[in-house]
């Protein structure tokens, strides 16, 4: 028995089969234009991405430049003028034997002024020269601590020669540098904890205290905060703060070794 159509019934499958067909069309279109949609969308996020670290590098340019002049006039201007100003009181000791105990005493601090200010302006002058270079500096930062009094430190280091690179070493400084600075000025902390951590992947440091603490997300808009974010995104480093008031502030940083 065969099964005769009628034209109606032939019109009704065609249409169907047109509609069918629309229907692929119309998924396949929108299934191109989702894919290019998320082409484009990962372009402009790589876009995006490039552009914050090319911008957090050149903050980072300026800012080293800006430190280096700071460094030059420190040594030049300043620098100069303390040296002239000692050597005048060195001639001094010949004067009055009553007054040679105060000038013994100016001559001692401006010798240690002096002393410091070649520090600082080596410290933003130098870069980094080699891998040991950032332990020393480091170290010399902790000493400096302890040597005025300014907080109880316990730091640790599990291995003293640690494989930075030298720009990103003299970049995870001013990081470590900063974070040991806001806890001296604003912690009100008496001690701070440094610890480095070498793996056989990453280095990891630890800045810490028991000072008064923030809320994290009311500080995240600080200039100090903001440049030691982005120097740390320039070297792919990992940068973690957590705070809690009057609980302290625990800053952590994970070098990535390439």
């Amino acid at each position: 028995m065969q099964l005769q159509l009628s034209s109606t019934d032939i019109i009704v499958i065609l249409c169907s089969i047109i509609i069918l067909i629309v229907l692929l069309i119309l998924i396949v279109i929108y299934g191109v234009f989702i894919k290019k949609k998320s082409e484009l969308l990962l372009i402009h996020q790589q876009k995006e991405a490039i552009f914050e670290q090319e911008l957090a590098r050149s903050q980072v340019e300026l800012q080293n430049q800006t430190l280096k002049y700071i460094g030059q006039e420190l040594h030049d201007d300043l620098g100069q003028k303390l040296s002239v100003a000692r050597l005048m009181t060195s001639k001094l000791k010949h004067a009055d034997p009553a007054d040679l105990r105060i000038v013994e005493e100016i001559n001692l601090i401006l010798g240690e002024s002096l002393q410091d200010i070649r520090n600082i302006s080596k410290s933003f002058i130098t870069p980094a020269a080699d891998v040991g270079d950032f332990v020393e500096s480091l170290e010399k930062e902790v000493f400096r601590i302890k040597r005025l009094s300014l907080l109880e430190v316990d730091y640790r280091i599990n291995r003293h020669h640690l494989p930075i690179n030298a720009e990103h070493g003299l970049i995870l400084f001013r990081i470590i540098q900063e974070c040991i600075t806001n806890v001296i000025k604003h912690s009100r902390s008496k001690s701070i904890q440094i610890i480095v951590e070498d793996r056989p992947k990453q280095t990891k440091f630890v800045i810490s205290d028991k000072g008064i603490g923030f809320k994290t997300a009311r500080n995240f808009e600080g200039i100090g905060l903001k440049n030691m974010i982005n120097r740390a995104k320039i070297i792919n480093a990992e940068f973690k703060i957590s705070s809690e008031e009057n609980q302290g502030t625990a800053v952590t940083i994970i070098y990535k070794k390439l």
